[in-house]
């Protein structure tokens, strides 16, 4: 069975991860996860906690950061950019799929 697969089957959408945690399941270097926090791509549950704690549901977003990341060999700034950007076409496209059925009435 194919490791992601395994790993969403365990996953509690309830579950917080840590920042190490992120880490092996994104494949990305600390350095660069703390980055994208810094530019707000990445946000952790509570700021003032001394460690670090993300829902769940982050992981689709890092495992697409490492893909832009390494694809696309984007320096952090870029990368937060990015996935904010992919996260506002999701948005619209959710929209849009929304007033359409609305439309179908």
């Amino acid at each position: 069975m194919n490791r992601e697969l395994i790993e969403a089957m365990h996953l509690d959408v309830h579950e917080a991860l840590t920042l190490r945690e992120l880490v092996e399941l994104s494949g990305l270097a600390e350095s660069v996860l703390r980055e994208l926090i810094d530019e707000g791509a990445l946000q952790p549950l509570d700021v003032n906690e001394s460690t670090l704690r993300f829902s769940a549901d982050c992981i689709v977003r890092v495992r697409t950061a490492r893909r832009l990341y390494q694809d696309f060999e984007l320096e952090p700034h870029a990368l937060s950019l990015m996935l904010r950007l992919l996260e506002r076409i999701d948005a619209l496209e959710h929209e849009l799929r929304r007033l359409r059925a609305r439309s179908m009435r």
